[in-house]
């Protein structure tokens, strides 16, 4: 493989695993494949070495992730806030995984993350990261963070160490961040490095099922309406749109993880190269966009929605009602025309 990080934070990172015992690993809020993959990916990894590892999620795991090894003894922050804040302030070492800024991880935990004693590890692929870490690992040109977590393991000559349950981890948070391999995918190196995750042991068609392929009747209900009541087509502008009120949700008694990849479907429709989707939460707005090409999602996350991301995937927040961000969308198609050439 292509060494991606520098020798100097491989080292940095190696005697920091090597000093200190007590470890916490922390992902953003609403945790997707990647994140929790990166997440338990290094949680086995860790443990292996006989660390005290906990990993801490800001918020409830989607349902289609609960399969994967170690599941289950991850930390949900918004259920033991004192327990988690326990924890964190006697870390001796904490990893950030798949964020950036601080703010990724919600209003409560940021501040505990900022205070906190111990070493820090940023591990990450999103652009402009916030220096608020001791050694900051980003590579917006890789993936996933749970390639960047592999690459990590092997550069410190500890491949041997990593099993078949961190190996499944890192496949799922590669597979689920790039949409099952088909955007950001096309770099040889992430092949070789799944040809060694399945020579780990992990069953990759069965990962795919657990995560794609179970579905309750009321996410395919939902996801149903969604597509034949709520998907609106802008050709001119070879956009199109889908958006979801909490009413909406509700009605189809909406779990987390439930709208998962919905907003690639739009994407199959010949000649759409933008795709947004909007969700209704309790305090704002999820925006998830994709593109083909190099329509920039990630400008239109950034410039418009409080987001960021990849320039084929990103994702953002808006604070106002459905109705707003409609028209903000709407309003914003036209600035884009030189990117759908």
């Amino acid at each position: 493989m292509e060494k991606i990080i520098s020798e100097s934070k491989i080292d940095q990172v190696a005697k920091l695993i090597n000093k200190y015992d007590n470890v916490v690993t922390i992902c953003h809020v609403s945790p997707d494949g990647d994140a929790v993959g990166s997440s338990l990916g290094l949680y086995h990894f860790l443990n292996a070495l006989d660390k005290s590892v906990t990993v801490v999620v800001p918020d409830a795991l989607p349902d289609n992730l609960c399969f994967l090894g170690g599941a289950k003894d991850i930390l949900n922050f918004s259920k033991y806030p004192e327990f988690a804040t326990e924890l964190i302030d006697k870390a001796e070492l904490l990893f950030c995984l798949d964020f950036n800024a601080l703010s990724r991880v919600g209003d409560d935990l940021s501040p505990l993350i900022a205070k906190a004693k111990a070493k820090k590890v940023m591990i990450d692929h999103h652009l402009d990261p916030e220096n608020f870490c001791d050694v900051i690992i980003s590579h917006p040109e890789i993936s996933s963070t749970s390639e960047l977590v592999f690459r990590l393991i092997c550069r410190m000559g500890m491949f041997d160490v990593l099993d078949c349950l961190s190996a499944a981890a890192i496949y799922t948070g590669m597979m689920t961040d790039t949409g099952n391999f088909t955007y950001n995918s096309n770099k040889p190196d992430m092949y070789f490095i799944i040809e060694e995750l399945v020579r780990k042991g992990i069953d990759k068609d069965k990962i795919y099922t657990k995560v794609f392929n179970t579905n309750s009747v009321d996410k395919i209900k939902l996801n149903g309406y969604a597509t034949s009541e709520k998907l609106e087509v802008f050709p001119e502008y070879k956009t199109a749109m889908i958006t979801l009120t909490r009413e909406e949700l509700n009605r189809y008694h909406y779990r987390k993880g439930d709208s998962e990849g919905l907003v690639n479907v739009p994407l199959s429709i010949e000649g759409i190269v933008f795709s947004a989707f909007f969700r209704e939460e309790k305090e704002y707005i999820k925006v998830s966009l994709r593109s083909k090409g190099n329509f920039p999602a990630n400008k239109v996350a950034s410039e418009y929605f409080n987001g960021g991301g990849h320039m084929n995937a990103a994702g953002g927040e808006f604070y106002g009602t459905m109705e707003e961000i409609i028209d903000r969308f709407k309003n914003l198609l036209p600035m884009y025309v030189q990117y759908l050439q």
